[in-house]
């Protein structure tokens, strides 16, 4: 059965491909401001996951599974996106400093052509070391922080502010590989 991943991360193809090789990529075009933050971080990020995944699974009608994500970092009752430049990377990354937050990313696999959906959701929480300022104006310097949610990436030199983990790891990448197969192997014995 055809895999396509509805994602234009290079994170997320690098994930998937430790389940599976047997992949191709079809960027969503979906629009994510269309959808509101009501306070459900979880609802928010599998209903951002679905559009994803159905804005491309809607045009194909062979046999597939489409798989949809979105990662979010949550800091008490706000969303934390990617950051709009530096200035907002560095405050992101202030606000993040000493504390302990979220990651929220959801999945939802479509099996085409008959549309049938699984959703699903994974957090992690994250605790940060107390930064410089110093530090994270070094680190925004870098470029890293400029296209990832919450304004730093655990894979990469962000990494050295994570003092504390609890949950998935790949979650806070990006792609909970996990859930992820549980939803692609329900879905292919359907």
């Amino acid at each position: 059965m055809e895999i396509i991943l509805a994602s234009s991360s290079p994170r997320r193809r690098e994930l998937l491909s430790r389940i599976t090789q047997n992949f191709t990529v079809k960027i969503s075009d979906f629009d994510e401001s269309t959808i509101g933050f009501y306070g459900d971080f979880g609802e928010y990020v599998k209903e951002l996951s679905y559009n994803k995944a159905m804005d491309v699974a809607k045009n194909i009608s062979k046999e597939a599974l489409i798989i949809g994500a979105d990662t979010i970092v949550a800091l008490d009752d706000q969303v934390l996106g990617k950051p709009i430049d530096e200035k907002a990377a560095i405050d992101m990354i202030k606000s993040l400093s000493g504390r302990t937050h979220e990651v929220y990313s959801g999945i939802t696999v479509i099996k085409t052509p008959e549309l049938t959906t699984l959703s699903d959701f994974a957090v992690t929480s994250i605790k940060f070391s107390d930064l410089s300022d110093e530090e994270i104006l070094n680190y925004v310097k870098t470029k890293e922080p400029l296209d990832k949610a919450g304004a730093y990436g655990i894979q990469g030199l962000g990494g050295v502010f994570v003092e504390e983990i609890h949950g998935c790891y790949y979650n806070v990448v990006g792609l909970p590989l996990n859930k992820l197969k549980k939803l692609m192997d329900a879905l292919i014995l359907k």
